[in-house]
């Protein structure tokens, strides 16, 4: 049998020593220690889980010894063993941080069910201090929230690309994150102090792109009324983010070409060469490798640009990651309004898990927000959610019952507000008996154990 714990017993009777001896060496690996300094010698050198400790040993006082333990390693357990009982000396040593206090002589299955119960927490402390750990390299990693396999790939690819000073082309659908992922490859890499500039390629107009990107000088053209620096002057030393590059014509890709090869560029109306230090990250949520087969992307310039390529994947290929983006968002509106935070039911996150999300998280975001806002109770209910709130309906694997049950309760619930919880007006509206009304809506009430 694999012994995977550790006690340590201190006590200066043999006795007592061999006798916890015999009780535990079947289930764990025990050392034992007749005084202070030996205990501590023992703990020094091994690691060890849990602590059997007299209360008077000859060369030092128990809880004297129970706070250099502490001081040492918080997380060991530690069990006063005493044959004098005495309150104070009990609430003293469990303010000091001992698990529990036990009485000389002693039942050994009450001090088993004790040991094991001091291991459980142990154990227990262990694990929230790995899922804290996780939470802080994968569920917040630069603003962005994922557990699932896929996002752990791209949060480690992130750490590695950033300390490199290559192009990288982010892909995928709208609403994946595209920018939280330019702007923590930015924050995490050597330009970090730097500007972070963004260029909405489909947002700036054909004709004032140049502008926009090189700046012009006065009289450039008709309206330049002032000498204008454009944005790769701006984000000088830092990250230039062209987001939704699949936007820009064939002319503009490949201005864009040179000067991501040679970091120099001219102002409009200007012959002077201006060179700049920058470093560019690149998005698109279309498939550039298509546009390269319909001569729309110059293929040159993808290959330029996808020196680190990174592909986000949909919401809907990490739906292990939606509860979590649920209960993530709904904190972030808590914390922004200052209301009372909310939460969704069992049943709620189950439907909302087995909606494809078009929108991906741009839309679960979205309708978070909403639902937060309009939701009077502190949790979020399947009636809560209508059917235009996930799109009329993207929801697969629904069987025709649960269909007609979810149908069934968003229509009563709605006619039943229509007339201000009316149920005799609700039963007219709806064509039904006051009683069937009243049987369906218990069926309805939210069950706050859920």
């Amino acid at each position: 049998m694999k012994k995977n714990h550790t006690i340590l017993v201190v006590d200066d009777e043999n006795g007592v020593r061999q006798s916890f001896n015999m009780v535990l060496k079947d289930v764990y690996n025990v050392l034992l220690a007749d005084s202070g300094k030996q205990a501590i010698d023992i703990f020094t050198r091994n690691k060890v889980d849990l602590i059997l400790l007299d209360i008077l040993l000859p060369d030092t006082g128990g809880l004297d010894l129970l706070e250099k333990f502490k001081e040492t390693d918080p997380n060991t357990e530690i069990i006063m063993v005493t044959a004098v009982n005495e309150i104070q000396t009990a609430v003293k040593a469990i303010k000091l941080g001992a698990y529990e206090y036990i009485i000389k002589p002693f039942v050994v299955d009450d001090v088993l069910i004790v040991i094991k119960r001091a291991m459980e927490k142990r154990s227990l402390v262990k694990e929230v201090a790995y899922l804290k750990d996780e939470l802080e390299r994968y569920h917040s990693f630069e603003k962005m929230v994922g557990k699932d396999e896929n996002m752990r790939k791209i949060f480690e690819l992130i750490s590695i690309v950033s300390q490199s000073d290559g192009t990288v082309l982010i892909q995928g659908e709208s609403g994946t994150g595209k920018e939280l992922v330019a702007r923590a490859i930015h924050n995490r890499g050597l330009r970090h102090e730097e500007p972070f500039v963004v260029i909405n390629c489909a947002a700036i107009p054909a004709t004032l792109m140049e502008s926009k990107i090189f700046g012009h000088n006065r009289g450039a053209f008709t309206g330049a009324t002032h000498t204008s620096i454009g944005k790769l002057e701006i984000g000088d030393k830092g990250t230039i983010f062209l987001d939704d590059i699949d936007s820009l014509d064939i002319n503009m890709q490949a201005k864009l070409l040179r000067i991501i090869q040679e970091k120099e560029f001219e102002r409009l109306g200007s012959t002077k060469v201006i060179k700049v230090d920058v470093r560019f990250v690149a998005s698109s949520n279309k498939d550039l490798k298509d546009l390269i087969s319909q001569e729309k992307f110059r293929e040159d310039l993808y290959y330029r640009l996808a020196v680190f390529p990174i592909e986000l994947p949909p919401l809907k290929e990490r739906k292990g990651d939606i509860s979590l983006l649920l209960n993530h968002f709904l904190q972030l509106n808590a914390k922004n309004t200052g209301k009372p935070p909310k939460r969704f039911s069992k049943e709620a996150v189950q439907i909302l898990m087995e909606y494809d999300w078009p929108g991906n998280v741009r839309e679960l975001q979205n309708l978070v927000e909403r639902l937060f806002t309009i939701t009077k109770g502190s949790v979020i209910h399947l009636k809560d959610i209508s059917t235009f709130d996930i799109g009329k309906r993207g929801i697969k694997d629904m069987t025709l019952k649960q269909a007609v049950s979810t149908f069934e309760k968003n229509y009563i619930s709605e006619i039943l507000e229509k007339v201000n919880g009316n149920r005799k007006k609700a039963a007219e509206r709806l064509g039904i008996h006051r009683n069937t009304l009243l049987s369906k809506t218990i069926e309805l009430a939210p069950n706050t154990n859920k």
